[in-house]
C-alpha cells in the first residue's frame, strides 16, 4: 500500500522523505519488521519503542513513525527512510492498522462488551445465540479468539492492540464473518487500541473497583472515564439499570440509542422470579408479548444479568425466543463458573475471580443455593497489587466455610511470601483455614475433605492452563488436574 494511503487521517504529521513508496507490512515491535516495511514506535510502560529503531532498519522498515518530541539518534537513520512524525504513535498506529487492512470492522456487525465482570461469559452468550440464530460469529476476548468454532489461539490480552486487532478483523472479514463480539477493556480505550472500530453496538454490564494501579488507571474517574469511551463509539448501547455507576451513561451519551436491562430497577428489559440452583439459573422474562422461562447451566445471580444483556443484543437481531432459550441452555464458558463433571459428583467449581469483589461475589453466589459447605480454594498473582491479598483473605474467611490459601501465579515473587499476606487477612476472622503453597495440593485437600453437599470453588485461574512462575509458563490446567486426582 502507497505510504500516503497507510497515513490518511492522522492529523498533525511531519515528513522527512519520500511519501510515494510503497509500504507491503506494518510493525510496532522492531522485531517483527519486515523488508520494505513500516516501524511505529511507542512509548510503552516497559520499554520505549524509539530505542529500537536502528534495529528495525536494519530489519528492512522503509518507513518509520515516530512521537514528536522523542528523543533519536540521527545516525540510526539512514538516507532512504522515510520518517514520519505523530503527535501521538498510539493514535497514529490504530488510524495506520485501519487503512492498511481496508477498514475491516465496516464489513460486519460489531458488537463491543465492557465492564468490570461479566465481559467474557456476555461474548459467549451472544455468540451462542447467534450462532443458533445462524449467523457465522467471529469472537475476540480474553480467553481465546474465534471464528465460528474455529479456534484462533489463547489471547494474551482481553483486547489486542490496534495492528494485531485489525489483522484479525481482517481475517474474520475475508471469511465471511457475518457479526463481531469483542470484549472492551478500559485499557484498550485509554491506550486507543479500538480507535476506527465501527462498533454497531456497545454493553456496559458493571462498574466497581479494579485495574487502578501505576500501569492501568489512576483513579476509578478515569477508569469509568475510559469504559464511556464506547459509548461516544456506536450507536446503540445496553445497560445495566441496576449498577449506580453504569446508569449515568444514559446521560452522559446522549447520540447513543441506550436501552437498559436490570433486576431490581424499572428497565426496558426485566427479570422476574429468578430460581439459583447449585448447577444453573433460571427465570422469566418479557419477549415481544410474552413472558418467557429462561434457563442456563451457569449458575448464579449474576448469569442473569449477563443473559439480559445478551438477549436485548439478540432481540436487535431479531432472534426468537426459542432460539435464545436453547442458546443460552447449552452456552459453555471456558473458566467462569464453570462446573467440572468428575466421578464423585461432587460440585466443583471453576471461576476466574481473582479480585476482591469478583470473589465476594462468586463466594457470596454460592452461598446463597449451596445446601453444604463452601470450600474456597484461592491464592494471589505475583508483580501486582499487593494490597488486595488480605482483602481475598478476610473476604473468604468470612464468606467460606472452610478457605484453602493457595498459590496463583507467583510470576516473580516468592509464593509463600503471597499466601503469608493472604493470612492476615483470613486471620481477622473467625473462618476456618489451611494454607496449602502447592496449588495440586490444596485442590486435593478440597477434594478428600468435600461430601456431595459441598461445593469447592476454584477461583483465581479460570480459562488458564498454565501457572506463570519466574517468566515460564508451566502446564496447569485445573480441568485436568481434577480428573487425575478424582480418577
Amino acid at each position: 500500500m502507497n505510504l500516503k494511503a497507510v497515513l490518511n487521517g492522522i492529523e498533525g504529521l511531519k515528513a522527512k522523505g519520500n511519501l510515494d513508496i510503497d509500504i507491503k507490512s506494518i510493525a510496532h515491535d522492531s522485531r517483527k519488521v519486515k523488508r520494505n516495511g513500516m516501524f511505529i514506535a511507542i512509548k510503552g510502560f516497559e520499554t520505549d519503542g524509539h530505542k529500537y529503531i536502528k534495529n528495525a532498519i536494519e530489519n528492512g522498515a522503509k518507513a518509520i513513525v515516530i512521537e514528536e518530541g522523542a528523543s533519536i539518534k540521527k545516525s540510526d537513520i539512514t538516507d532512504d527512510v522515510t520518517i514520519v512524525m505523530a503527535p501521538n504513535t498510539r493514535i497514529a498506529l490504530s488510524t495506520i492498522a485501519c487503512n492498511f487492512y481496508n477498514n475491516p470492522s465496516s464489513k460486519f456487525n460489531l458488537i463491543g462488551i465492557t465492564g468490570t465482570k461479566g465481559k467474557t461469559t456476555t461474548t459467549f452468550m451472544v455468540k451462542s445465540i447467534l450462532e443458533k440464530h445462524g449467523q457465522k460469529v467471529g469472537l475476540i476476548g480474553t480467553v481465546s479468539n474465534y471464528i465460528g468454532d474455529k479456534n484462533l489461539g489463547e489471547s494474551t490480552r482481553t483486547t489486542p492492540e490496534s495492528l494485531e486487532l485489525q489483522e484479525l478483523f481482517s481475517q474474520m472479514a475475508d471469511e465471511k464473518v457475518d457479526t463481531v463480539i469483542m470484549e472492551v477493556s478500559s485499557q484498550s480505550l485509554k491506550l486507543h487500541r479500538v480507535d476506527g472500530c465501527n462498533f454497531n453496538i456497545g454493553v456496559f454490564t458493571n462498574f466497581s473497583e479494579d485495574h487502578i494501579s501505576e500501569k492501568e488507571h489512576p483513579d476509578m474517574e478515569d477508569y469509568f472515564n475510559s469504559k464511556l469511551k464506547l459509548f461516544e463509539m456506536c450507536k446503540i448501547g445496553f445497560i445495566n439499570a441496576d449498577d449506580f455507576h453504569v446508569r449515568k451513561v444514559k446521560n452522559l451519551c446522549k447520540n447513543c440509542d441506550i436501552k437498559t436491562y436490570g433486576i431490581d430497577n424499572t428497565a426496558d428489559l426485566l427479570a422476574k422470579d429468578i430460581t439459583v440452583t447449585n448447577s444453573s439459573v433460571d427465570f422469566k422474562v418479557k419477549i415481544g408479548t410474552r413472558n418467557e422461562r429462561i434457563k442456563t447451566g451457569i449458575p448464579g445471580r449474576f448469569s442473569v444479568y449477563n443473559s439480559l444483556a445478551a438477549i436485548s443484543i439478540a432481540l436487535r437481531f431479531g432472534v426468537s425466543a426459542e432460539e435464545i432459550k436453547e442458546a443460552l441452555l447449552e452456552v459453555k464458558v471456558p473458566g467462569r463458573s464453570e462446573l467440572v463433571p468428575n466421578k464423585k459428583e461432587l460440585t466443583i467449581m471453576i471461576d476466574y475471580a481473582h479480585s476482591p469483589e469478583s470473589l465476594q461475589n462468586i463466594l457470596s453466589a454460592v452461598k446463597s443455593y449451596t445446601r453444604g459447605r463452601v470450600i474456597s480454594v484461592f491464592g494471589c498473582g505475583g508483580d501486582r497489587d499487593s494490597s488486595k491479598r488480605p482483602q481475598m483473605g478476610e473476604i473468604s474467611g468470612n464468606i467460606a466455610d472452610f478457605t484453602i490459601i493457595t498459590s496463583d501465579n507467583p510470576r516473580t515473587e516468592e509464593p509463600e511470601e503471597i499466601v503469608k499476606q493472604i493470612e492476615k487477612g483470613t486471620k481477622k476472622t473467625k473462618g476456618k483455614y489451611i494454607a496449602i503453597v502447592d496449588r495440586i495440593e490444596a485442590i486435593k485437600y478440597a477434594i478428600d475433605m468435600a461430601n456431595k453437599n459441598d461445593i469447592i470453588v476454584l477461583a483465581g485461574k479460570g480459562h488458564e492452563t498454565y501457572q506463570e512462575i519466574n517468566g515460564e509458563k508451566h502446564p496447569f490446567d485445573e480441568r485436568k488436574i481434577i480428573k487425575k486426582l478424582i480418577g
